[in-house]
């Protein structure tokens, strides 16, 4: 019997994630093709085959649909982090999983995103949000390969540090609008951080 009531549910959450996949696609889509502030919440509800109302259930504005790309980010890094080997300096270790992370930005798709986070003072406001995320997220992985206590606050330091030559190194690349890879960037960034540490 209590197979029968969770089957249900289960069913219900994978329709309404899939829903707001769908959205969250369609919107970016007509962001790409017609610059974000033409993009109406309208626009997103009817290529979405839903109305604005049910636009609404899902996300409370079209910004939440850019920053629903970012959502997993911290996740990503700290999985990333926690799969790199102990076996290195944790700056080595933090830089690595960058690295393997950065194939992500090779799109066009992830080209065009950056373009739009970009394209209002608000967007770029929010997306610095995501760094702070990131830099948790590093610090509570480098915390699990290096649990103790004393180690803490120097883990502290070279999460901030890591974020911060990643961010620049985003930025150099979204300047270059994906000419070079991400990871060329990331490899100078951290390469001018030791040289300065």
């Amino acid at each position: 019997m209590e197979n029968e009531s969770t089957a249900p549910e289960g069913w219900r959450e994978q329709k309404r994630r899939e829903t707001r996949q769908r959205i969250a696609e369609t919107g970016l889509n007509l962001f790409i093709a017609n610059g974000y502030e033409a993009t109406t919440l309208e626009a997103i509800a009817a290529a979405s085959g839903i109305s604005a109302r049910t636009f609404f259930y899902y996300f409370k504005s079209k910004e939440d649909i850019l920053l629903a790309w970012q959502q997993g980010l911290p996740d990503a890094v700290r999985a990333a982090i926690l799969a790199e080997s102990p076996d290195q300096r944790p700056l080595h270790l933090v830089r690595n999983a960058f690295l393997k992370l950065a194939v992500q930005f090779s799109s066009e798709q992830a080209v065009a995103i950056d373009r739009i986070l970009r394209s209002t003072e608000q967007l770029r406001a929010s997306n610095q949000a995501k760094f702070l995320l990131m830099e948790k997220a590093v610090l509570e992985a480098l915390s699990e390969h290096w649990p103790q206590a004393r180690r803490r606050k120097a883990l502290q330091v070279v999460a901030m540090a890591s974020v911060g030559a990643m961010r620049l190194s985003v930025d150099a690349w979204g300047d270059e609008a994906g000419q070079k890879p991400l990871a060329s960037f990331i490899k100078q960034m951290f390469s001018a951080l030791e040289t300065e540490l």
